[in-house]
């Protein structure tokens, strides 16, 4: 069961955490939902609180979810989830029910941002800020290496304003 803890509370290594175990961005409501794995994202501080960035492309199903919601979740797993975090990344969820696929079980955060009661750990968050990447800001080398179609993400800071834990 997941508990409240105080996000200034983790101890995780968030290289490790975010990089190699993953995490899933999702968002919607209790009607309607979607969540993708990333392995691009930070924690720390900006405006006097605990936040969390994320980057989402123009194509993905779950960038819809974001950008109208208040409120998303990025959640992370145990290494058994890996497989089912693996799909969540390869397929969308306009053509796939990620949920059943990987045997995800829909929860929610008192704010109604949802997340997945397999998780180990939780953090809840307010959008405070979404801007698309300046592909002029960015050396071409990058460009070429990760954006041969020229789909630049859309950066999320969340402020995080609940955190859970198992």
């Amino acid at each position: 069961m997941l508990k409240a803890i105080d996000p200034k509370s983790l101890n995780e290594n968030v290289f490790s955490l975010i990089g190699d175990r993953w995490m899933l961005i999702t968002a919607g409501n209790r009607d309607s939902r979607n969540t993708m794995t990333a392995s691009w994202g930070g924690l720390g501080v900006i405006w006097g609180a605990p936040s969390a960035t994320c980057y989402v492309r123009p194509q993905r199903y779950t960038k819809e979810f974001l950008d109208r919601e208040e409120y998303f979740t990025l959640s992370f797993y145990g290494e058994e989830w890996k497989k089912a975090l693996s799909l969540c990344g390869s397929k969308s969820g306009r053509e796939v029910d990620k949920e059943a696929g990987c045997g995800l079980t829909p929860a929610y955060a008192a704010c109604g941002a949802p997340y997945y009661e397999q998780a180990e750990l939780v953090l809840v968050c307010r959008k405070r800020f979404a801007q698309p990447m300046d592909p002029a800001l960015i050396p071409e080398e990058i460009k070429e290496k990760w954006y041969p179609q020229r789909d630049y993400h859309t950066i999320y800071i969340g402020e995080i304003v609940e955190a859970l834990s198992r």
